[in-house]
Order: structure tokens, then sequence, then C-alpha cells
């Protein structure tokens, strides 16, 4: 009998020392992800100024952007695997891999948008403003990188720091590059509260990038009137020569209870060779945040922002853009750009959002081609065009 005792007793402990184990052992966990936006659109005066070869505003409706993915954990690893259907192209959104370290400190690897910013923490479909901020599509054009991003994230500090190759490296192979650009980025932010109710937060992003465009010998920075109905280019500038690029961006956050205000300036100096000058840029934003129902603001530590707010707010956002991507000295007339918009976004609930937005763009002194009798090329300064522009749009995201 004290044999048999002792061998069911050993039996218990062993199968307790397996469940034990078990449960130490982490788990994997696989969770679909999805989004659709549906969008409706009407212009006003859009066509007024229409200059040669550009495109007319059309009112109508469309569905810009469908996607499907993944999201992967398992104990401090995590993955995500997102595909894009825009305007029924296919296209690769976010694939990384991410450790975290620890509570502090995480790393990602793959192709994602990197820290640069307080609009590089939201994805584009979760913007309060309904659309990019223009500045800040502006300036930081074609955003997702392939690259290895390490953040810190403790106390009263944050810090998100990027290696990084060119966005282009994910659809074509280096010999058909030629090259492959590269550079390096950072966002630092010191933030002496950062609680739900209670947020003040001030910081600056660096960039120093090699040249993407031109077979790596110059760069390109553009943006479309803010609008994804009708995709009409309102600024364009194009860079030739280029040594190398310098970005630079302050930001500035404020909360209290129900109202928020963010803005940040951005500068851009681009250093060019043979002789010609360097070419720069500036813009800035601002963003005045009300819910008008709904409870505080929240902050969230691992996007160093504001959270999105709760199922069944009211929210009120009244924005100003300005860029300025002419630089005559340097001989480029990217163009200047001017925004005033009011967006209202009513949260559903943790799954939908509705959103309403007016906003009245203008762009001016840019350069348009054209073809002279003669059959040879020319490049004249525009005057201005602008639009009023009337949106609506439903979006569903799990």
């Amino acid at each position: 009998m004290k044999a048999i005792y002792m061998a069911f007793a050993a039996a218990m402990l062993f199968s307790a020392a397996a469940q034990a184990q078990e449960q130490e052992q982490p788990k994997l966990k696989l969770t679909p992800t999805g989004r659709i936006l549906m969008d409706g659109a009407l212009y006003f005066d859009g066509n007024k100024d229409l200059q040669p070869d550009e495109s007319k505003f059309v009112d109508g409706v469309a569905i810009p952007d469908v996607r499907l993915g993944l999201k992967a954990t398992y104990g401090k690893w995590k993955a995500k695997v997102d595909i894009g259907f825009s305007n029924g192209k296919v296209g690769m959104k976010d694939i990384y891999f991410e450790y975290d370290l620890n509570q502090s400190n995480l790393f990602r690897l793959g192709y994602f948008v990197p820290q640069f910013g307080l609009n590089s923490t939201t994805s584009s479909s979760m913007k309060p403003s309904y659309e990019e901020e223009q500045s800040n599509d502006f300036f930081y054009s074609n955003p997702r990188l392939i690259g290895l991003m390490h953040i810190f994230d403790k106390g009263q500090f944050f810090a998100g720091t990027t290696l990084f190759i060119e966005g282009n490296a994910i659809s074509e192979p280096a010999n058909e590059l030629g090259k492959q650009a590269w550079g390096a980025q950072t966002r630092l932010v010191w933030r002496p509260q950062h609680c739900d109710g209670e947020v003040f937060q001030i910081g600056c992003s660096f960039n120093y990038s090699s040249p993407t465009a031109f077979d790596h010998t110059g760069f390109e920075y553009k943006v479309n009137f803010p609008s994804r109905v009708s995709k009409i280019q309102s600024l364009d500038a194009k860079i030739t020569d280029a040594r190398g690029l310098f970005k630079m961006s302050p930001e500035l956050l404020f909360a209290r209870g129900r109202l928020a205000l963010e803005t940040q300036y951005y500068y851009m100096n681009v250093a060019r060779k043979n002789g010609l000058r360097n070419y720069r840029a500036q813009g800035a934003y601002g963003l005045f945040r009300a819910l008008l129902i709904g409870s505080q603001y929240q902050y969230s530590h691992g996007d160093c922002g504001l959270a999105t707010p709760a199922p069944r707010s009211l929210e009120l956002c009244l924005g100003y853009n300005y860029t300025n991507a002419t630089d005559g000295a340097a001989g480029i007339y990217g163009g200047k750009l001017h925004d005033v918009n009011c967006t209202l976004n009513y949260y559903i609930n943790k799954y939908m959002i509705a959103r309403l937005r007016y906003s009245y763009t203008r762009a001016s002194d840019r350069y348009f081609p054209g073809v002279n009798d003669d059959g040879t090329n020319y490049n004249t300064v525009s005057g201005t065009r602008h639009v009023n522009l009337l949106e609506a749009r439903l979006q569903v995201i799990f």
C-alpha cells in the first residue's frame, strides 16, 4: 500500500509539474485584422482655376482603402502582416516582427512606419482630421520603410530610433533599383505630464536620407489635395543633383480633460552638388480637438500620443496647414499651400467611426510643364488653384 501511495503521489506531483510547465510556456495567439473605408465627396470651385494638364475634381463616392491582415503574438514576440487593396490595387502595408525586451524597450524589424512626429503614431485612417495633415503628408512622403527600430518608453522620456533603407526595396530587387537609399531618424519626447486627462509633452524628430528619386540622384516630394475620391496633386517639388537630405520637426501636445491641442513644424534642407543652391522647404500644422460628447482624452504610451476616443464619443477638430515647397533661390517651385479644415468624428463603437469634414485648400506658385509651338518644352509658374471640399466617411476597423 505504501508503494502504491508513493507511486500515486509521484504521479500527481509529475502531473502538477507538467501543468505548471505548460502554463509557463507562451501560447501562440493569432488575430485577424482588417479595415474598410467608404467615402463620398462634393467639390466646389475646384475647377475654376484649372491649369493645362491638370485633372478636374469630380463629385463621387469611393472605397479608397480595404485591408486584410493578421497579427500574431507569442510571449515577447509579435508579428504583423497587412495587405492593402487601395482602389483595386494590391499593395504591401505593414510587415514586421517585434520583440518586447521589457516594459520599456522593444525592437521592430521589417516594413513599417517609423517614429517621426505625432502623425507617425496613427494609421492613415485614424487621423482625427479625417485625412493626413497636408504638411505632414508632404514632408513625410512614402513613410513606410524597411528598417530596424528601437523604442524606449519609460517615465517622462520616449525615444524612437530607426535605421532604414528605402521602401521601394519591398517591391523591387536591388539590381533593378541600381542602389538602395538609406538613412536614419529619431523621435525624442519629454512628457512631464502623460496621464489620462492631463497631457503635456514636447519633442523633436530628426531625419537624414540619401537620394531616392531620379536614379538615386535627387528627391521628389509631392502631395494631393485632401481627398481620395478625386486624387488631384497640389504640390510637387522635384529636387535634382542632391547629396543628401536633412529634416527636423518639433512637436507639441497639450490636453486637459476634453480639450486638446497638437502642432508640428517641419524644416527640410537638401544639400546639392554641381554648384546648385541647397533646397529648403518648411511647413506647419495646428489641430484643436474637443470632445463634445464623451469623457476626457486618454493617453497611449505605445504611440506617445492621444488614444482613440471611447465609443459613443463625438469629437470636433479644427485644423490649419501651411506648406511652402517653393525655394526661388534654388530654382524649384514646388508650390505653396494653405488649408483650413473642420471635422466631426463620431466613434460609433469599438470598430466603427463616422466622419464629416469641410476644408478649404489653396495651392499657388507651382511649375506646370507645357509645349511651345515648335515642340520644345517649357515651364511656367501657375496662379492659384483652390477647392472647397465636403466629405463624409464611414469606416470599419478590426
